[in-house]
């Protein structure tokens, strides 16, 4: 399996700390309003890569976090009259509901920033004895100049970041030993949240929240560490320079970068009125669609929301479903059980469709290929089912295509429904009238049916159904 790495910019065979093991972390949202549909790829991606890695038989602990205390979340709080930690906790709620529609998995742990103040302060501490921290009016700052490698990550060179103006400012800045230094703890201001510390009451800087977090559920080095691209620089690599500073070893192996998401090929902002909430689109399409549009392009490639592309997406999404109903249909009629001999032969031509989509996924999680073999495989399905087919072939199939749709985190089988009493008498009363010859009164009914939502399908096998 191989990784693109942003820290060495090429492709990496993955080997893991630990034989058998993944440590992953990826960086969350500022919970200060409902998620966009921006912060939705990453959570799709990364949810993505850890299911492909335990489809391969790893334990993955993956850790997410909430950024629970932000300028954002307070300018907030201020506006509605509440507490920082009321406007948190309700946004987490909300977060929490879009990401089970689109189906991310719950990470096995969603540590908060301002339930982690104490080991921010120990490891401010650290690299304050260290010499790579110190102190001024009650601010800390990190000596950006004293860790070395500063810019591996991002291959931004310390020199050029000054001389082009791209000095880290915050608060303080004439207080700084370096314009590039930047922020561990700041003082409070008044009306917002603030913690006890050596050097002040006050807050941690953001960059070093996921730093202690990370440590804290992971340990002290990591297997992945993932978020969007917008990080890379400077979050991700302030919180290289904090965590190796303090720690002394090497803190991720392996950095992951999803690309941006454009809206109309133009970048989302409220300013242009192009700004969607997860919880916006979840108004016009099932948020499965959202999911299989998002996993529709590689994820280091910039991807373009649209409603065009979003159509494409339910059509493609619905070709999957309707193939693996439509093998439930011809379970439910199946007349033999064991596959024949010819059946046996059909069904190891799969194993070609297995390897298609793993060869994507160990390719860099190449989820769009990957989903190319799903395709491949629906059509086979399509092609060799039937009425004839025994209940192991037709099983067979259904549970492969269930099994490599589970791995994106797409969910194809729908729950059961039972049709109420009257919708089933007009069905039986519609077969009852075409045997009769009555077309005009079985025209009728499925007109009736449609009214209450309900579409007839006529096929060689019987009368299928499903909802409008």
């Amino acid at each position: 399996m191989k990784i693109y790495n942003t820290m060495s910019k090429k492709k990496e065979e993955f080997v893991p700390l630990e034989e058998g093991k993944v440590k992953m972390y990826v960086c969350g949202p500022t919970v200060y309003n409902f998620i966009h549909i921006g912060n939705a790829r990453p959570m799709i991606v990364f949810d993505t890569v850890r299911r492909y890695f335990e489809y391969k038989g790893y334990d993955v602990n993956y850790v997410s976090n909430f950024t629970d205390v932000d300028d954002k979340i307070i300018k907030k709080a201020i506006e509605e009259g509440v507490t920082a930690e009321e406007i948190s906790k309700r946004y987490i709620a909300e977060c929490k509901k879009d990401m089970e529609g689109m189906n991310v998995k719950p990470a096995t742990k969603n540590p908060l920033a301002t339930e982690e103040i104490c080991g921010m302060v120990d490891m401010i501490q650290t690299l304050i004895d260290k010499g790579y921290a110190y102190e001024k009016n009650g601010t800390v700052y990190f000596r950006t100049r004293r860790f070395e490698q500063y810019g591996k990550l991002s291959h931004k060179n310390l020199d050029d970041l000054q001389s082009g103006g791209r000095a880290l400012l915050v608060t303080g800045q004439d207080e700084k030993e370096d314009s590039l230094d930047f922020v561990l703890w700041k003082p409070k201001k008044e009306g917002e949240p603030a913690w006890e510390s050596p050097w002040s009451e006050g807050r941690p800087g953001w960059h070093i929240e996921c730093s202690e977090m990370s440590k804290k559920y992971l340990g002290e080095q990591i297997d992945i560490h993932a978020g969007g691209e917008d990080l890379v620089f400077p979050h991700h690599e302030n919180e290289i320079a904090q965590s190796e500073a303090a720690n002394g070893k090497e803190f991720a192996k392996y950095w992951m970068h999803n690309a941006f998401l454009n809206i109309d090929n133009k970048k989302m902002s409220k300013s242009l009125g192009n700004f969607f909430t997860v919880r916006e689109i979840s108004e016009k399409y099932d948020l499965q669609v959202l999911r299989f549009f998002m996993l529709g392009a590689h994820y280091r490639t910039p991807l373009n929301f649209s409603a065009d592309l979003m159509a494409a997406a339910k059509t493609g999404l619905d070709r999957i479903v309707t193939a693996a109903e439509n093998l439930k249909f011809l379970l439910g009629a199946a007349k033999t059980q064991e596959m024949t001999e010819a059946e046996k032969e059909a069904f190891a031509k799969t194993q070609e469709f297995v390897d298609a989509f793993e060869r994507a996924m160990d390719d860099d999680f190449n989820t769009a290929d990957a989903i190319a073999s799903i395709f491949d495989l629906v059509k086979y399905c399509n092609t060799t089912a039937d009425a004839e087919s025994s209940v192991e072939y037709l099983q067979g199939l259904l549970d492969l295509i269930l099994k490599l749709t589970d791995v994106l985190g797409i969910i194809v089988e729908k729950e059961e429904e039972m049709l109420a009493e009257d919708i089933e008498a007009l069905i039986e009363e519609r077969q009852a009238a075409r045997k009769a010859k009555n077309f005009a009164r079985a025209d009728e009914i499925r007109d009736e049916l449609l009214a209450k939502g309900i579409i007839l399908e006529d096929t060689r096998e019987g009368v299928k159904w499903k909802k409008a």
